[in-house]
């Protein structure tokens, strides 16, 4: 009854944000509603039809799976996206291009941005009993672990096996006079068991002072200092990679953004701390990822207490040389012990940027430049393997718990807006509509010898046979692909024209997503 109660509710409410965004757009023409409405009313009458359908076949109007801001905001643009879309399809298979792109488009940002606004106040006035919700104990699993609920599952997998020697009283000493005996306890348990007389510990945000270190190498190195203040930190890292032998041991700390944002909500009064952070996430997030607003970041901040994601601290780490043995939080810092094994590798200068080329696996296996909008933290490529070692694989061939995806990202994974820069691709020739899907170095490696061996003869596709077959597992998808190629080699027209209308099925009605 309460299901059926809030479908009504929300289906009224859809009518009239549609209307009334269309109204509005209706009278932003000169002749108004003497002209226009009665012409566009064809287009409103398809639209609305369309928009309903989608919503309630999606689930937008679904109570059980508007269950928080992020499925909010999922379900939403994920409807009204492939409702526009149909729409837009059907006018111009009638040729219906006479209507005003101001009207059609307006119409239908209008309506979602009204939606958007309108949902997040219902759902912050619910969020208090949102978990009440019929069906919770099936979805809860589903849950996106926090970053503490992720990190308590790391700890461990890098403990040592050595029996704890005892700790050289001047280092102890050194971290219990920099950070009090509390963490310098939790510290020196976490890595005591490494130092060696070719230990240095140092509270520090300067490049100089890692370079001026006495020994020409070191077992250990302990910063105490967090690394959000290091102006240039890859350089840092840098150094510090110069002065430690090969395998030895980085020990440091940083504040990640999570934890950044728990503290400032925490410090001011409900209303004005949502104020302050908003203000900050501009400062901090927004103004040092744009070449056009870093002077005003390093005018306004010195380039002091950086936000950073714990993905892009430990992406930072893994592409100066490092690997990481332990991560943990200690008071109100993630700690993080990484050892060396490699050289740093070169710096890539467009890290922030809102478009990103990665090297996949081409035909003959030749790599090749995918372009795909960024949405996961900057660095994340560099620690695929480890997100590998720690979680695994999910269902459909994704990685578990992937915490490198940033929110934004994986509301434009769900609706496949990262993936519209790979038209480019298609238009280089590198790729082509539908085939096989371009894997990285990494995951290319995890498929069996025979598989690789036959897919590098083939150019890769932006609509992979995964939409099409839906598979589980990672032998579920190259047997799927497998399948692909074997139709392909017989009949190309024809295998990849039933597996583009297939997967489109399968993305609009059966939920096939990108994760």
């Amino acid at each position: 009854m309460e299901k059926r109660k809030f479908r009504a509710i929300t289906l009224l409410a859809d009518i009239v944000i549609l209307t009334i965004s269309f109204l509005a757009m209706v009278w932003t023409k000169p002749a108004s509603l003497r002209l226009y409405l009665p012409s566009h009313t064809p287009f409103f009458i398809g639209l609305a039809l369309m928009w309903i359908i989608v919503s309630l076949v999606n689930g937008k109007m679904n109570r059980g799976k508007i269950i928080n801001f992020s499925t909010l905001f999922t379900r939403v643009l994920t409807s009204n996206i492939i409702a526009v879309s149909i729409t837009a399809l059907a006018m111009y298979s009638i040729r219906a291009i006479e209507y005003s792109r101001t009207i059609v488009l307006g119409t239908a940002l209008l309506a979602t941005f009204l939606e958007l606004v309108f949902g997040s106040v219902y759902m912050a006035y619910k969020k208090a009993v949102v978990q009440d919700y019929e069906g919770y104990d099936k979805n809860k699993p589903y849950k996106k672990p926090s970053e503490y609920d992720l990190v308590k599952g790391v700890n461990g997998k890098g403990e040592r096996k050595e029996e704890p020697v005892e700790v050289n009283p001047g280092i102890a000493r050194a971290i219990e006079k920099e950070c009090g005996s509390e963490m310098a306890l939790a510290i020196l348990k976490m890595t005591c068991s490494n130092f060696t007389d070719h230990t240095a510990v140092l509270s520090t945000t300067t490049t100089f002072n890692i370079t001026s270190l006495v020994k020409e190498k070191y077992d250990y190195i302990i910063n105490l200092h967090k690394i959000n203040d290091i102006k240039r930190l890859d350089d840092f890292l840098n150094a510090v990679n110069s002065k430690l032998a090969v395998k030895g041991f980085f020990f440091c700390c940083v504040e990640t953004k999570d934890q950044r944002k728990h503290r400032l909500l925490k410090k001011y009064p409900p209303l004005l701390n949502y104020i302050y952070y908003f203000f900050d996430f501009i400062v901090k997030r927004i103004l040092p990822k744009l070449k056009f607003t870093r002077g005003i970041y390093l005018f306004l901040t010195r380039g002091e207490n950086a936000v950073l994601s714990r993905a892009e601290t430990l992406g930072r780490l893994s592409r100066a040389g490092f690997r990481i043995k332990q991560e943990s939080f200690i008071g109100n810092q993630l700690c993080i012990e990484a050892r060396k094994y490699n050289e740093p590798l070169p710096l890539n200068e467009n890290v922030y940027g809102p478009l990103i080329a990665l090297s996949r696996v081409g035909k003959n296996g030749n790599p090749i430049k995918v372009y795909k909008l960024r949405t996961m933290h900057p660095y994340s490529e560099y620690i695929q393997d480890y997100v590998y070692e720690l979680h695994d694989l999910q269902d459909g061939g994704k990685f578990k718990n992937d915490f490198r995806i940033t929110s934004w990202g994986a509301i434009c994974r769900k609706t496949f807006l990262d993936e519209l820069p790979m038209l480019l691709n298609y238009f280089q020739g590198d790729m082509k509509f539908v085939g096989i899907r371009p894997l990285s170095k990494q995951y290319f490696e995890l498929y069996r010898e025979e598989v690789r061996e036959r897919r590098t003869k083939y150019k890769p596709g932006l609509i992979p046979p995964f939409y099409a077959d839906m598979p589980s597992d990672l032998d579920g998808i190259q047997a799927s692909e497998i399948k692909y190629l074997d139709s392909f080699d017989r009949h190309p027209f024809f295998t990849d024209f039933r597996y583009f209308w297939k997967s489109t099925w399968n993305i609009l009605f059966r939920k096939a997503r990108s994760n």
